[in-house]
């Protein structure tokens, strides 16, 4: 019983993990492109007509984010290496 239960808390870290940076940043960089295409709304002539401000900055905060989720990945993948070779000790490592 004490194994199924270890298995389980471990199985519920990974689900989460998974449905955060499998599934959640393409849904962050969707929820992005779509708030990008709402920053500008096009007149019937076909010129812009006005700026969505908000729209815009909600796109480039999803943008950031991505990119700071795809930093800090490959550091945190990189932080052996960075350890040896430059002596840079990230994420706690000793």
């Amino acid at each position: 019983m004490h194994t199924i239960v270890t298995n389980l808390n471990s199985l519920w870290k990974v689900t989460l993990a998974a449905l955060i940076l499998g599934a959640g940043l393409p849904i962050v960089f969707a929820f992005g492109v779509r708030l990008w295409t709402a920053a500008d709304t096009v007149g019937s002539d076909g010129s812009v007509a006005q700026r969505n401000y908000p729209a815009l900055i909600g796109a480039l905060t999803c943008f950031a984010l991505i990119i700071a989720a795809i930093i800090t990945g490959i550091l945190y993948t990189a932080k052996a290496f960075l350890a040896a070779k430059f002596g840079i000790h990230l994420f706690g490592q000793s």
